[in-house]
C-alpha cells in the first residue's frame, strides 16, 4: 500500500527529484492545489495545504503531512492552527530545514518564530548539510536527518558537453532582488579586478522589473550603478524578464563562474543547478554552501574583508579553471537514494504515529 504525502509543495524542483526518474517508490505527493486554472506554474501563491480548514477537510487524501517552503505565508499562531489540525487528524508532520535564514526577509525575526513552531512540532526532520543540522540542533535540540539536494537539471541537458568560448566570463545574476542580495559591492569588487585577467569579462543580469522606473521591485540606486558600469565597458549587461530553464541551462553553461551576490543564506539551488552543468560558483562563506558541493568562497561578513577576497576568489578560479561537475549517472543513483530515505523516513513517522494511537 502506497504513502500518500500532502507535499507542501509538489510541483518544485527540489521535491519532483525526491522521486525515482522511473517512478514505483510507493510515494505519492498530491498535486498542488490551485487558486484557478488560469495561475502559471511559476507564479508563486499561498500553499492551501498550510490551512488547518484544509487538513480537516482533507483529512482522508494524505497520510502524512511534508512541509518544504511556503510557509513564511503564514503567521506564527497560523502555524500552531496547522500543527493542532495535524494533530487531531493523527497525521504525522516532516519538515525540510531548507533556509536557516529566509532569503525573503530582511530580518531574521519572524522566520525565527515560525520555523521554530514547525521544528518543534515535527516528527521528522530533514536538512541539507552537516552544518545545518548542527544549528538544529543547537536551536532547538533536534536531531535533523542530513540528505543532500537532488540534481536540479534533466536529462539530456545533464549530460551534454560544455560550449566553448573566448576569454573567461564571470557572471552575477542579480535576479528579482531579493532581500538577501546586495549585488552592486559584488559587481564593483569584480568589476576592480577583471583588468588585470586578460580575457576575463564581467556579464550582469538583472530583470526587468528591477531595472525599470515604476515597477514594483524597481532598485534605483541597482540600476543606475549597473548603467553606469555599462557606459564605462566595465561591465556587459543583460536586462530580461525571468529565464526558461532552457534559456537558465544555456546562461549558466555560459559561464566560467558564477558569483552568488548574497548577505546571507542557507542553501542553494542555483548553486546545484551550476554543480549539475558544471560551472564554478563562488559563494559568500556565510550559511553552508561550501557544505553543498565544491566551490570558491569569499568573506560575507565583515563588510570590510568583502571585496578583497571576492576579487582573491575570481583570480583563483580565473588561474586554476576548476573543474567541478555532477556525474550524470551518479546525480541518477543519488536520486534513488534519496527517494528510498524519505521513503523510509515516512514509513517510520507512520508507525510510530500508529503506535501512538492504538
Amino acid at each position: 500500500m502506497g504513502i500518500h504525502v500532502a507535499s507542501v509543495p509538489a510541483g518544485h524542483v527540489y521535491v519532483r527529484h525526491l522521486s525515482p526518474a522511473g517512478g514505483g517508490d510507493g510515494v505519492e505527493r498530491l498535486p498542488d492545489p490551485r487558486p484557478g486554472t488560469d495561475i502559471p506554474d511559476a507564479q508563486w501563491w499561498p500553499p492551501p495545504m498550510l490551512e488547518s480548514t484544509w487538513v480537516r477537510e482533507h483529512s482522508g487524501d494524505f497520510d502524512l503531512m511534508h512541509i518544504h517552503f511556503g510557509f513564511d505565508a503564514k503567521s506564527p499562531d497560523q502555524l500552531r492552527e496547522l500543527v493542532a489540525a495535524l494533530r487531531v487528524e493523527g497525521k504525522p508532520l516532516v519538515l525540510t530545514v531548507h533556509d536557516l535564514r529566509n532569503p525573503h526577509h530582511p530580518e531574521p525575526g519572524l522566520h525565527d518564530q515560525q520555523l521554530s513552531v514547525l521544528a518543534l512540532a515535527a516528527d521528522a526532520l530533514i536538512t541539507l548539510t552537516p552544518g545545518a543540522a548542527s544549528e538544529i540542533q543547537r536551536r532547538w535540540g533536534r536531531q535533523a536527518h542530513v540528505l543532500p539536494h537532488p540534481h536540479v537539471v534533466e536529462e539530456p541537458t545533464l549530460s551534454r558537453p560544455r560550449p566553448q568560448h573566448d576569454g573567461f566570463v564571470v557572471g552575477v545574476h542579480a535576479k528579482s532582488l531579493r532581500a538577501s542580495m546586495d549585488p552592486l559591492p559584488v559587481v564593483e569588487a569584480i568589476a576592480e579586478v577583471l583588468p588585470t585577467l586578460p580575457g576575463g569579462r564581467l556579464r550582469v543580469d538583472a530583470h526587468t522589473d528591477v531595472m525599470t522606473p515604476g515597477f514594483t521591485n524597481h532598485a534605483p540606486a541597482l540600476a543606475t550603478g549597473l548603467r553606469r558600469l555599462e557606459a564605462q565597458g566595465r561591465i556587459e549587461l543583460s536586462v530580461h524578464d525571468y529565464f526558461s530553464d532552457a534559456e537558465l541551462w544555456d546562461y549558466l553553461q555560459g559561464l566560467d563562474a558564477s558569483v552568488l551576490p548574497y548577505r546571507f543564506g542557507t542553501h542553494s539551488g542555483w548553486l546545484e543547478a551550476c554543480h549539475d552543468l558544471g560551472t564554478t560558483v563562488i559563494a559568500p562563506d556565510c550559511g553552508f554552501y561550501a557544505e553543498q558541493r565544491p566551490c570558491l568562497t569569499y568573506a560575507a561578513d565583515p563588510a570590510s574583508e568583502r571585496s578583497a577576497s571576492l576579487q582573491r576568489a575570481v583570480q583563483d578560479a580565473y588561474h586554476r579553471r576548476p573543474h567541478w561537475r555532477a556525474d550524470p549517472a551518479q546525480r541518477m543513483r543519488e536520486r534513488d537514494q534519496l527517494a528510498e530515505a524519505h521513503r523510509v523516513i515516512y514509513a517510520d513517522v507512520l508507525t510510530r504515529s500508529a503506535a501512538c494511537t492504538s
